[in-house]
């Protein structure tokens, strides 16, 4: 038996992830445990990302969190927002490889704001460093000169282990896609990217001849993605780059809603949707539950090695959208509006 947590969070969040449990138990073969984080841990702990939560997800085979945060906590103390439980279990779980698909259904290319030719087929994996850059470097803080000024500060900081460990898994991904792996930097202006740019170089020449490797700036990758998206396999960069890269990216599928990632370390794994807790249409049955359902076929995929259980996940998302059925922000002509439990119920009978 599978042991799969559920960290359903704040916002729309536990709707989401109430329509992952109908598909996890329509598959079987799986228990489940829940608990908080986020602003949720935060009321009933006292912390975003409580010591019970950290116990459980140590014990289990695979996470799936749904979302966090939300204006109710914006005044509370900074280390205690509901985004620090994020970066705490991704930290404390050293889940440095957050792979973000972008992918465009067939059905949804007109939901994109590019031309269709653009974005038809598209099929780009980035895969972003999640536990190190400007997020988590030291020195960090506000403080006062003795001037009287205040000054933020924030590092960026790299080491060679931490570049060569995400590099692997950009490689092994394109190994099984298109072959090719575009690694984004500032390494003109930033020393800690110009040393990622020289590490994945040499690991290139030393272990993967067999992927095309190239570089690009993070303004012209970005400019690229929505110029021309479709010149991209995989790619591969720093936390901040990859945090803006990737939403960028996801656009180009028309919504948020749509995408799942997966957080990815030597032991531990979680999985969820690459939007937030939506704090608007909480409770109100329009969440899109498409990119958590796509997220629990990534955790099949990708933790388990059951393919063929996350192909039919899949391929049931793809058979619901090809009838018409549409749900959340994307809406289209001759299409059928339903709300999140409605969707959820749809996919899983066809899984």
């Amino acid at each position: 038996m599978k042991k799969i947590l559920i960290l359903a969070g704040d916002g729309i969040g536990p709707e989401v992830c109430a329509q992952a449990v109908k598909v996890i138990n329509k598959i079987g073969g799986a228990t489940l445990d829940y608990a908080d984080i986020g602003g949720i841990g935060y009321e009933n702990h006292g912390h975003p990302y409580p010591e019970e939560t950290k116990v459980k997800a140590k014990q289990a085979d695979a996470i799936l969190l749904g979302a966090v945060g939300g204006p109710k906590w914006d005044n509370i103390e900074f280390a205690l927002k509901p985004e620090r439980g994020l970066l705490g279990i991704r930290k404390d779980l050293e889940l440095f490889a957050n792979l973000r698909p972008a992918i465009v259904f067939d059905e949804l290319v007109g939901a994109s704001s590019l031309k269709p030719e653009l974005v038809q087929g598209l099929d780009i994996m980035i895969v972003r460093e999640l536990t190190g850059d400007i997020y988590f470097g030291e020195p960090r803080g506000i403080h006062t000169r003795e001037d009287g000024k205040r000054v933020g500060i924030n590092t960026m900081i790299y080491d060679e282990d931490e570049v060569k460990r995400v590099s692997k898994v950009a490689f092994e991904l394109a190994q099984k896609r298109g072959g090719k792996v575009c690694s984004v930097d500032k390494a003109n202006v930033l020393e800690s990217t110009l040393m990622w740019r020289e590490e994945i170089t040499k690991l290139h020449a030393s272990d993967y001849q067999d992927c095309e490797l190239s570089h690009m700036y993070v303004d012209n990758a970005a400019m690229q993605i929505v110029r021309a998206p479709k010149q991209f396999d995989v790619i591969v960069t720093g936390n901040i780059f990859g945090d803006i890269l990737s939403d960028a990216a996801a656009m180009l599928t028309g919504s948020l809603g749509m995408l799942p990632s997966a957080s990815l370390g030597n032991k531990y794994s979680l999985y969820e949707p690459v939007h937030g807790s939506a704090p608007d249409i909480a409770g109100q049955d329009k969440a899109n539950p498409i990119a958590t359902l796509m997220s629990v076929a990534m955790m099949y995929r990708y933790t388990f090695s059951m393919a063929k259980e996350a192909d039919a996940i899949e391929a049931a998302i793809r058979a619901v959208l090809a009838e018409g059925y549409r749900t959340g922000d994307i809406m289209q002509d001759g299409c059928t509006l339903v709300g999140t439990e409605k969707m959820g119920d749809l996919i899983t009978a066809k899984v």
